[in-house]
């Protein structure tokens, strides 16, 4: 069982900063693609920032220059710097990984599959 768990969501006034951390865990074979998703209310969950297997980094508009995401691939972790956060940053972020299980017995990859964390709240207000 693979599972994500996301930390570092809260309160936080505009123009401020937070850290988001997503650490994934359980019978990991390999990550490949991680990201950070984000949804606000009444809105389509839309992507923050991609993290791929490669190295190289993905951001839509809104965020680029603002947000930077970094992985620690021997924690089996993913992180989201925002700064110069804004009211409109107001949403559920949620973790997302493109992950290859194993087998408990002999550790030869099993399926590979896509991943969700439970999600975490971030809001900007003064």
């Amino acid at each position: 069982q693979v599972q994500l768990v996301e930390s570092g969501g809260g309160l936080v006034q505009p123009g401020g900063s937070l850290r988001l951390s997503c650490a994934a865990s359980g019978s990991i074979f390999s990550i490949y693609d991680m990201a950070w998703y984000r949804q606000a209310p009444g809105k389509e969950r839309e992507l923050v920032a991609r993290s791929r297997s490669s190295g190289s980094t993905i951001y839509p508009d809104s965020v680029k220059g603002r947000f930077t995401i970094s992985r620690d691939n021997a924690k089996n972790t993913v992180y989201l710097q925002m700064n110069s956060l804004k009211p409109e940053d107001t949403a559920v972020y949620y973790c997302n990984a493109d992950i290859q299980d194993k087998f408990l017995g002999s550790g030869l990859p099993r399926s590979r599959g896509d991943y969700w964390g439970q999600g975490t709240q971030v809001t900007v207000s003064s």
